[in-house]
């Protein structure tokens, strides 16, 4: 099986942030990576834009070191470096003043797709769309990228949407999830719209429960003060966890359109019930031996901030009426390990002597590490001696099934940017859709800080407090184990 790679169309890339940790660490190298497979153009260009002062030669060695840093040294290809570093130029840029804006506009070329990715805190958005129009660089055609958060709530994000939108047409406006990049997750509706087998019984008759579980093995770390005024809710169920309950759960869309599916998607937010608060657990890891505890770690021991979430949901349509979906999000749990389990109902009736429950069919999504699908089936167990059942997975891993080619599958930020130079919006979240998600978010939220809750201690290297086990035990269900 050979990838094939299709070129985009020669574009101006400006980088607004382009020294900072997410240019370094996903965007620059990303970019390379296109290059060095030939979907990037070698008319492409690449325009750091930042308040440091610094030449070209200096954003092309940080670009080198960037490379050198977040690249196995065996992607680096000498030549193909040097040719990527051409194509690399730099501006000083006062995001808020008017400094730097003129020579920026020299860089870019009227006759190529131009595109801006806002690589900087949300307060920056509204002032850098401001000054692209005002200033005559960013014309009807022009496409910008922002990075979440995109808000902290329901009114931040209303204005931040009415920020961008004085300057923007929603059209050229691209709001980046990394998660929906991933090819797993694309898979995923391939694997739904693309298969008799699985659409009939992708519904609440046929599926008993669904788990989505987002598992980290790391702490807040140094991003400590930022989380804290974040957590769980904000910084991963709002967004990550959101898109890929609405794939899982949306219907059919007429067509294979970024409009026709994300319609789909914000229907399925808008029929998502409260959460109750008995169907909801929040927790802050303990002191333990792989480094200090939560309030440790933010520096206030006072904190009322999880760094653990775990809730039971429901999404109130006739596709899914009593089909609960069951989510999980934590930091200092036993592995690192993201997926989505679609478990199967029990045949109605067991000619077997075996009792009804023992097992079930699950539809296992890993999206990291080691992405891939697994389908759990109930055989026989060879050998003589009766009839006794086993499950086995049939099992699809990337990297088996691939070979060497899954070695060489683009990283979600590559995908990602590709689209936005095609001008394809399906895989970014609409303004509508950003909204509908807070406006769901802000009551669990408020529910919680009214009642004074407090997060659960868990130790770490688990698999979350104790009462999230029991959230699914009093259903009769059990959580998945946490595995790598």
């Amino acid at each position: 099986m050979v990838a094939r790679i299709i070129p985009v169309e020669p574009f101006d890339l400006v980088i607004f942030g382009g020294t900072g940790d997410l240019a370094r660490r996903k965007i620059l190298p990303g970019l390379y990576r296109r290059l060095a497979d030939g979907q990037m153009p070698p008319e492409a260009r690449v325009i750091g834009a930042a308040r440091s002062e610094m030449d070209d030669e200096g954003f092309r060695k940080l670009t080198r070191e960037s490379l050198e840093e977040f690249m196995p040294a065996s992607a680096l290809d000498k030549e193909r470096v040097e040719e990527f570093l051409s194509l690399l130029s730099y501006v000083q840029v006062d995001a808020k003043g008017d400094g730097g804006w003129a020579e920026l506009k020299e860089h870019i070329r009227p006759d190529v797709v131009h595109a801006f990715y806002f690589s900087v805190a949300p307060s920056l958005f509204g002032p850098i769309a401001e000054r692209l129009k005002d200033h005559g660089i960013a014309d009807d055609n022009a496409r910008i990228v922002v990075e979440k958060p995109f808000g902290h709530d329901l009114a931040s994000a209303k204005a931040l949407n009415q920020s961008l939108a004085c300057h923007f047409d929603e059209t050229q406006i691209y709001r980046i999830d990394h998660y929906l990049g991933k090819e797993t997750v694309q898979n995923l509706m391939a694997v739904r719209f693309g298969n008799m087998l699985f659409e009939p019984l992708w519904n609440s008759q046929y599926v008993d429960h669904i788990q989505i579980t987002v598992a980290e093995t790391v702490g807040v770390g140094g991003r400590g003060e930022y989380y804290d005024r974040s957590g769980a809710m904000r910084d991963m169920v709002q967004n990550h966890l959101l898109q890929l309950l609405c794939l899982i759960a949306m219907e059919p869309p007429s067509r294979y359109d970024p409009d026709a599916v994300r319609d789909e998607k914000l229907k399925v937010i808008r029929a998502l019930e409260p959460v109750r608060p008995d169907d909801l657990v929040r927790g802050q890891y303990r002191e333990g031996p792989d480094g200090p505890s939560y309030l440790e770690d933010v520096g206030d021991p006072r904190s009322r901030t999880e760094c653990f979430i775990a809730m039971r949901m429901s999404v109130s349509n006739w596709r899914w009426a009593g089909t609960p979906f069951y989510i999980r999000t934590g930091k200092r749990l036993k592995a690192r390990a993201s997926e989505i389990a679609i478990v199967f109902k029990d045949a109605p009736h067991s000619i077997f002597d075996v009792p009804q429950g023992r097992h079930s069919n699950v539809l296992t999504i890993r999206l990291q590490p080691n992405e891939g699908m697994q389908m759990t089936v109930t055989i026989k167990e060879p050998g003589p001696g009766g009839m006794r059942l086993i499950d086995v997975p049939l099992d699809m891993s990337f990297a088996e099934a691939l070979g060497e080619q899954a070695a060489d599958i683009p990283d979600a930020y590559e995908r990602l940017i590709m689209d936005v130079i095609r001008g394809n919006q399906t895989l970014f979240m609409r303004g509508d859709e950003v909204e509908a998600a807070w406006a769901w978010t802000d009551p669990v939220i408020a529910d919680w800080e009214a009642r004074g809750h407090v997060p659960s201690p868990y130790e770490q290297g688990s698999s979350g407090p104790d009462d999230a086990l029991m959230l699914l035990h009093r259903d009769g269900r059990r959580w998945r184990e946490i595995r790598p």
